[in-house]
């Protein structure tokens, strides 16, 4: 008995190291290489056009310069589910550590809900759409302070 191998090409998969690879290859041309020398833009950039290549939905990039001490951009994206939310962290977390950023925060990353990944001075959030709505981060950092008085 024969057996023929599907004439069709093997789609590529999320899990495919050597996909990662070649999307971080396409994301290194004309940025710098060492993660040393990138600012807090340059590295948000970096990370907006890994999102953006893996289809990650509405992605919004707060600035929180001046807001909070905690970061200088935050980057909000929705995946379509669970598994979608984990390749796309999955991505982020690949394309941060091939430009040599070892030290990195995860967590949500065993249930793929919201995926909050550290990466100093850039706050990544992966949601669903369904948690992304409920706890709605953009509305809470877009609010900017009027006057430190309370009227009584």
């Amino acid at each position: 008995m024969l057996f023929h191998k599907p004439r069709h090409k093997r789609r590529k998969t999320l899990t495919n190291t050597s996909d990662a690879q070649s999307v971080t290859d396409d994301l290194h041309k004309g940025i710098r290489h060492n993660a040393q020398e990138l600012n807090s833009q340059e590295l948000a950039d970096f990370i907006y056009d890994i999102l953006d290549k893996q289809s990650a939905e509405d992605i919004v990039r707060i600035d929180l310069a001046g807001k909070s001490s905690i970061a200088d951009v935050m980057i909000v994206a929705s995946g379509r589910s669970n598994r979608h939310v984990s390749a796309l962290s999955d991505y982020v977390l690949r394309g941060l550590k091939e430009i040599g950023l070892k030290k990195l925060g995860i967590e949500g990353d065993k249930q793929n809900d919201w995926v909050l990944i550290d990466a100093g001075d850039v706050i990544i959030h992966v949601f669903r759409p369904e948690v992304r709505e409920f706890y709605a981060l953009e509305k809470l950092w877009s609010i900017s302070p009027v006057s430190g008085e309370i009227d009584n």
